[in-house]
């Protein structure tokens, strides 16, 4: 059990870790931490601590370091740390001077992530488990081809060829695009499938081929996400061996990395924090994950981490996390929230 004192050493351990990557010896603690007790009260702490599993001594004759349970209670120790004012206002500003689209502000939401928290940043783009409808168009190509454009609430946008089994006019095609629109704008693929609305053949033909396309984008996985940071991680003492690496890099050569590190119940608003080996997949036990969703959660949603050794600066990198992720949720509602939607 963690007392008030313990806790302090510990919580200051940690620190001092995270800071120089070297284990911390107990004088050390007694010389800096101003606790105002004896050296000998800091070693004991110190062995009862490393006896409960929150510190691990790498050698006998060293200090010592941190373990998952040792950085998992500090992490639970930080409280309401806002990011710094400075540091909000170039985040602010830098986002008013890129263009309106998705792509570019989650382009610089990875950038400026990883040059924050000095690791690797990760940016999915926005997706619905089940997308709806937000408008289609379907273009005359040939007597009996057109063009359907489908745009779903999030700003994505899918085209297919499709071929009727009659000859079809731009008016036609254009009445048929009133009547799907009207009848199915803000929909499931499941909600269209059961609608029960009488349809002519052609709208009927119009109609298959939108529930494909929507079930297709329903069914993809996560597109690939914006990564950058490498070298900041490749700077880390522990990641100095290239072994330490190998399992990341197979990780972004397979397009699997997204899908390791989301957990099941991550859910929105707020951030949260996997350390080690409270990851499930193995091959990224030796890192820390810091993550939090964005975007519209009854529309489209994706997610934002950082990645990077357990030694990480966690009281900067929680709050430059939620506060990224809170201006995507306020850019993301100003662009495809209901007030609009056409």
């Amino acid at each position: 059990m963690v007392n008030e004192r313990s806790g302090r050493i510990l919580n200051y351990i940690v620190r001092r870790y995270i800071t120089d990557a070297i284990p911390v010896p107990s004088q050390a603690v007694a010389d800096k931490a101003e606790l105002g007790v004896s050296p000998a009260t800091i070693r004991n702490e110190m062995a009862l601590l490393e006896k409960e599993g929150y510190l691990i001594r790498p050698h006998t004759s060293a200090g010592c370091i941190p373990s998952d349970k040792g950085y998992r209670y500090y992490v639970q120790s930080i409280d309401n740390i806002a990011l710094p004012r400075e540091e909000q206002y170039l985040i602010s500003h830098t986002f008013h001077q890129v263009e309106k689209e998705v792509e570019a502000w989650l382009s610089l939401t990875a950038s400026m992530l990883a040059r924050l928290t000095q690791n690797v940043a990760v940016v999915s783009l926005p997706k619905s488990n089940d997308c709806k409808l937000k408008h289609l168009e379907l273009i005359s190509v040939q007597d009996t081809r057109a063009l359907m454009v489908v745009v779903l609430e999030g700003a994505t946008v899918r085209q297919k060829l499709i071929t009727f089994d009659e000859a079809v006019t731009q008016p036609d095609l254009t009445n048929i695009s009133n009547k799907l629109n009207n009848t199915y704008a803000g929909l499931t693929k499941k909600e269209i499938t059961k609608s029960k609305i009488e349809l002519t053949a052609l709208e009927k033909k119009a109609s298959e081929h939108l529930a494909e396309i929507m079930g297709a984008e329903d069914s993809k996985e996560y597109q690939e996400p914006y990564l950058e940071g490498w070298h900041f991680m490749l700077d880390k003492p522990e990641f100095t061996q290239s072994n330490q690496m190998r399992n990341l890099m197979e990780l972004v050569e397979q397009r699997g990395l997204l899908k390791v590190i989301v957990p099941e119940n991550l859910i929105a608003p707020g951030v949260q924090v996997i350390i080690g080996k409270e990851n499930q997949y193995e091959g990224i036990q030796n890192c820390s994950v810091v993550i939090c969703r964005y975007g519209l959660p009854e529309e489209a949603s994706g997610t934002l981490a950082v990645v990077g050794p357990t030694r990480m600066p966690y009281s900067h990198t929680i709050p430059t996390v939620f506060y990224l992720s809170s201006v995507l949720n306020q850019l993301m509602g100003g662009l495809y929230g209901p007030e609009n939607r056409s």
